[in-house]
Parts: structure tokens; sequence; C-alpha cells
């Protein structure tokens, strides 16, 4: 079966997925290796079959800051493909992961001729920059303990047997969030005391438990309104 086929992107799309594979490279990265670099002139579309990788933008004062992660299923690399400009952001291998490379012509080709494709495509892009604007709003108005309850709900998921909570796991390092939200690895420390101290939040050995997730949502919908 065709790796592509572990891809939503292509479910019931009608395209013969693997003569559409024969067309592309399947590249194997290790831990830790660069798979795109900010400012690299390519443009071809990276599907991610296996592993996990991490995407970070850099500011123009040169500071780096983590965007987010992906998983088996997504993938990366479009906006060049669309407009040919070099690239905005540099993609590392988290873990050992396999890639379909495909080139931006072909990319094109496939969406611009498969209707299916076309609508999806929409979705992805409309959806990333909802989430973009999402991010700057908070930059904007949101203080750093506001900004670290939002990226701990958009992290976590439903604790599975306990009814409201949420679970991210495995827990990010404290200088990871950090770099997420764009402040230092202390104050997100002082921030989990203070979290841990109100019972909002309770960290295991492979976990950490948003035991009150509906606080932190309460909290920013508070901080948001005061901003505006």
């Amino acid at each position: 079966m065709a790796l592509l086929a572990r891809v939503p992107f292509f479910r019931d799309c009608g395209l013969d997925l693997d003569a559409l594979e024969k067309r592309c490279i399947v590249k194997r990265f290790d831990d830790g290796e660069v798979v795109l670099d900010f400012d690299d002139h390519t443009s071809d579309v990276y599907f991610l079959a296996s592993g996990d990788v991490r995407i970070l933008f850099r500011t123009q004062a040169g500071k780096e800051v983590i965007f987010g992660d992906m998983r088996p299923g997504q993938f990366f690399g479009e906006l060049a493909a669309i407009d040919n400009i070099p690239r905005s952001a540099n993609v590392t291998a988290l873990t050992r992961a396999e890639m379909v490379i495909m080139s931006a012509n072909i990319f094109r080709e496939i969406v611009f001729g498969t209707p299916a494709l076309a609508e999806r495509m929409m979705k992805v892009l409309t959806g990333r920059n909802r989430e973009l604007n999402a991010r700057l709003m908070e930059q904007a108005v949101l203080d750093l303990r506001h900004r670290l309850y939002s990226e701990l709900l958009r992290l976590s998921l439903p604790r599975p047997g306990h009814d409201g909570e949420r679970v991210i796991t495995p827990p990010p390092y404290h200088h990871v969030l950090a770099a997420r939200i764009g402040c230092r690895r202390e104050q997100v420390t002082r921030e989990f005391t203070t979290m841990s101290e109100q019972n909002l939040v309770e960290k295991t050995r492979g976990a950490i438990i948003l035991k009150k997730p509906h606080v932190l949502e309460q909290r920013i919908a508070e901080a948001l309104r005061e901003g505006e």
C-alpha cells in the first residue's frame, strides 16, 4: 500500500496513489535532522508517513519561535509550492521519520486537477491562517500567563475516564513551552508552580494534566475582553 494512503488529504480522492507515489521521492530522516531551513530555495511538498517534526519561525530580530509539531498524516511545504517564495520556516525531525516528497509541479497538477483536493487545500490553508491569526492576537493582547494557558489548552486532549479534564502527553519541556509562547524557561516554571498551587494542573512523569481547563478558558476569555 502506498505511503500516501496514510495521509488523510488523499483519502477517497479518486487518484491512483501507487502511481502518484512513483512520481515522488521517499526519504527517511534521522532524529534531529533538518528537513527544511529558513530561506531555502526549494518548493517541494512533504507528506509525513511516520515520525514527528517541529516547525520553527524566525522573527526579524532573529529569535526562533516554535509554531508547532506535525505528526504522521500531515504535510508541509505547500506555500512554497504555490508561490515559489523561499521557505519561511525551519522544519526539523523530532524522531526518525519517513516522508514522501512531491515536486511543486506534481502537487499543483493534482490539486488543480482534482476538485476534491482543491477544496481540501482551501480548507487546510484557511485553517492554518486562522490558527496564525489567533496566535498573533494572543501575542498582541495576552500576557505570558494567559499565552501559556492558551498553549496548554491547544496541546491537550480530553483525558479518558476523567470528565472535564485534559491531558498533554508526552509532557513538553519548559524551554519548549517558552519557545512556543515567546518567553523564558524560568517564567514558565514560575507559572507552573502557581498553577499547581491553584490545583489547575498536575504534573506526572508522563503527562501534564489540566485539572480545570474550563477555568483556564474563562481566564483567557476575560483577558481578551480586557484587551479589546
